[in-house]
């Protein structure tokens, strides 16, 4: 049996998604995990895979929820920027957080230009994706 709840979230799936990404994002940033015990391996900045992978996820969800919030009006080149940019400032303003809240955690400018290179990486998969596959359409 379809609900209307759950119309509404296949209506807003990149929604829910966005946020959720957006908000494990933040809590894994600003999170303590210096009690945590990882295993013995140890791969040389493996931290900056993390931080690239979670700002190229975050840049292409928060272009789809641009897009579903639109209903695909908002032209597809300008999504990408605000996407990119607005994953770039946010990664930003998390990189200062953490040198001003947290205290086992640090800024640091590379974890930014990782995060930053993410967005980015992000915004130009999408659009070769987009400008390759003639059945993926941005209007809906």
């Amino acid at each position: 049996m379809i609900t209307k709840s759950s119309l509404v979230l296949k209506k807003r799936k990149y929604t829910l998604a966005f946020i959720s990404w957006m908000v494990f994002v933040t809590f894994s940033s600003l999170s303590s995990f210096k009690d945590t015990e990882t295993p013995g391996i140890d791969i040389p900045h493996l931290d900056k895979v993390v931080h690239f992978t979670f700002y190229f996820v975050a840049s292409i969800l928060a272009a789809f929820f641009i897009r579903e919030l639109s209903q695909g009006k908002y032209p597809f080149n300008k999504a990408l920027v605000i996407s990119a940019f607005g994953a770039i400032g946010f990664g930003i303003i998390i990189e200062v957080l953490q040198m001003t809240l947290t205290t086992d955690r640090q800024g640091d400018i590379f974890d930014a230009l990782a995060n930053s290179l993410g967005a980015l990486g992000g915004m130009l998969g999408l659009k070769l994706l987009f400008s390759k596959v003639e059945r993926l359409k941005w209007k809906i």
